[in-house]
């Protein structure tokens, strides 16, 4: 199917518009959600369709992480930049704490045991400092 876009100029690189429909179905209720995706990829279902769980698989991980770590949708800031600013904070350490692998529990005990341990919150630090082999690299 030939697409003809507006300013189509300034979508170099686009090969592909994709279209899902996702259907869902709880008890008595079914609902369906309409998803366009625009793509560099060239037009194979099975390579797009991959990508697309892929990334869907790393961003509800990610929420779902958040949530239960930070209880972030009960979060009430809204001011200015401070949403955008905590999120970073938030994610950040969210991969601080996965780079700490000695104390082998969920991310939120890790938290609170950082919260109220100053040597362990130092050591997740610690482990989040990349080593470089060549020391004189700044």
């Amino acid at each position: 199917v030939r697409v003809y876009l507006y300013k189509q100029s300034q979508w170099s690189g686009l090969q592909t518009i994709v279209k899902v429909v996702r259907t869902r179905h709880l008890w008595n209720k079914t609902t369906q959600e309409v998803m366009f995706y625009l793509s560099s990829l060239p037009a194979d279902a099975q390579k797009i369709g991959f990508a697309i769980r892929q990334h869907w698989s790393i961003e509800n991980q990610l929420h779902w992480v958040l949530d239960v770590t930070f209880n972030e949708d009960a979060c009430r800031i809204r001011k200015e930049n401070s949403p955008e600013n905590f999120a970073i904070l938030k994610r950040w350490s969210i991969n601080f704490l996965n780079k700490e692998t000695n104390y082998k529990r969920s991310i939120r005990q890790k938290a609170k045991r950082a919260s109220m341990d100053e040597e362990y919150m130092l050591k997740i630090l610690q482990a989040s400092i990349p080593l470089h082999s060549n020391s004189s690299q700044v």
